[in-house]
């Protein structure tokens, strides 16, 4: 692959740096400190197209390569951890998912509302005592008449109870096991479901994490994503779309850590010179450079993989595990830099490090990404 980025692609990322410095930053803290959910940040991203960045534009997107997906969720994640995980749901496992899976008329129904920010859409897979073993839901599609009738419960769902879309899974034939599941496409407006925000998190406060509620939902077969039975490819294949931009967001929390600790260790005094005068503040401070440099190639691998057509599975949980623990160290050397202070929000490197906390668990574990990565290496499934 080609490291020198073209200028179309220098552009979006000046684009979405410009974008996050002026409108996202600034207002980060509060946000974090309320648990304010960035509908108005969202409203401003629509009309540049961040909010359907790789989607064709014939489906209301601006038709992105994969590698300037990355570089726009890369400085959406330096400024504020909370609206890139936003963003990613939004692009990575909504809109992707029907661009790949949907029928025209559904690509033509949902997609452009979504880039438009009409539509605020989640994705709901994670069950209240089914997290990693996606083949073992419990939610419930039962076919009735020209339709289904869906039920159950999805916990920690990233936008569930301010979206208005959600595409969810559920068990259709428990006989088939994972080849039961099938994946719907629900409208808050004609499929009513229920949510229920949760609160107290330790990070991204101000992203929405919600339970959905499926009691009884009718659904029409026409918002069936894909065929009876397909939906657990369907969820695995968004997965490896989330993890790509999870890693690209992480990319942006240590990238974020390096400069807020260069900013403080240059004017903080300690010992009659600057603290970054001092050896071993510098190797925390290279240590943090070495490793976001190594997890942004990463990214960019897994990305020009994508760009090709190619499979990118194994690329894109390395890229995931690697920048995920990556900016969780850095988040840690950040505030062990700034001392104290990194101990209070006076200073953004605390939220840093409870955002990148997430990083690790979602879009699969970190110890599911070693086991994906341990089945490429060796032929054997371990997850089985």
């Amino acid at each position: 692959m080609d490291f020198d980025l073209t200028p179309e692609q220098l552009s979006v990322r000046k684009l979405a740096k410009d974008f996050a410095d002026k409108e996202i930053a600034p207002g980060a803290r509060e946000r974090d400190r309320n648990e304010t959910f960035p509908k108005d940040i969202l409203a401003k991203m629509a009309p540049l197209g961040l909010l359907g960045g790789p989607v064709p534009e014939k489906y209301g997107g601006i038709g992105l390569d994969y590698l300037s997906h990355a570089l726009v969720t890369e400085e959406i994640g330096r400024a504020d951890s909370s609206v890139r995980t936003t963003l990613s749901v939004q692009i990575s496992l909504v809109e992707l998912t029907i661009l790949k899976f949907g029928t025209e008329e559904q690509k033509q129904r949902w997609l452009p509302r979504l880039c438009k920010g009409e539509l605020i859409g989640c994705f709901g897979l994670t069950e209240p005592e089914v997290g990693s073993d996606a083949t073992k839901l419990r939610a419930s599609a039962r076919r009735e008449s020209d339709g289904w009738v869906l039920r159950g419960r999805k916990m920690w769902i990233s936008n569930g109870s301010v979206s208005n879309l959600a595409l969810v899974f559920a068990q259709a034939d428990p006989t088939e096991g994972h080849k039961g599941i099938t994946a719907f496409v629900l409208e808050r407006a004609t499929q009513n479901y229920g949510s229920q925000a949760l609160h107290g998190k330790l990070g991204l406060r101000s992203s929405d994490s919600s339970e959905l509620i499926l009691e009884d939902v009718c659904v029409p077969d026409k918002n069936r994503l894909g065929e009876v039975g397909d939906g657990f490819k369907i969820a695995m294949t968004a997965l490896d779309s989330g993890r790509y931009s999870v890693a690209a967001g992480a990319v942006g929390v240590a990238e974020a850590c390096i400069d807020a600790s260069i900013a403080y260790a240059t004017t903080r005094h300690a010992f009659g010179k600057p603290i970054a005068g001092h050896q071993l503040v510098q190797e925390l401070i290279a240590d943090m450079v070495v490793e976001t440099e190594a997890a942004r190639l990463l990214v960019w691998r897994a990305g020009d993989l994508k760009d090709k057509g190619k499979p990118n599975t194994r690329e894109t949980s390395i890229a995931k595990l690697y920048a995920s623990e990556a900016a969780q160290r850095a988040a840690d050397n950040a505030i062990q830099i700034h001392g104290g202070y990194g101990f209070s929000d006076e200073f953004p490197v605390e939220r840093y490090w409870r955002d990148a906390r997430v990083n690790r668990l979602y879009e699969g574990t970190t110890q599911i990404q070693k086991l994906i990565i341990g089945r490429f290496a060796t032929g054997i499934d371990a997850i089985a």
